[in-house]
């Protein structure tokens, strides 16, 4: 099961509270503007900026 485009529509980035969207390989979603990756485990997004990972 994928994160649905519900939730992706309604999530922003824990540190700008700016814009996310998924990576091309979907096991991710990106914030541009911090430059940060939080990964996505058993279909729920980690949305910890001490989990993010840079990109």
């Amino acid at each position: 099961m994928a994160i649905s485009e519900e939730l992706l529509e309604i999530l922003v980035c824990p540190k700008c509270k700016g814009v996310i969207h998924l990576n091309t390989k979907k096991d991710g979603l990106e914030c541009s503007a911090c430059q940060l990756l939080y990964e996505i485990k058993e279909d729920i997004p980690i949305m910890l900026i001490d989990e993010a990972k840079p990109l």
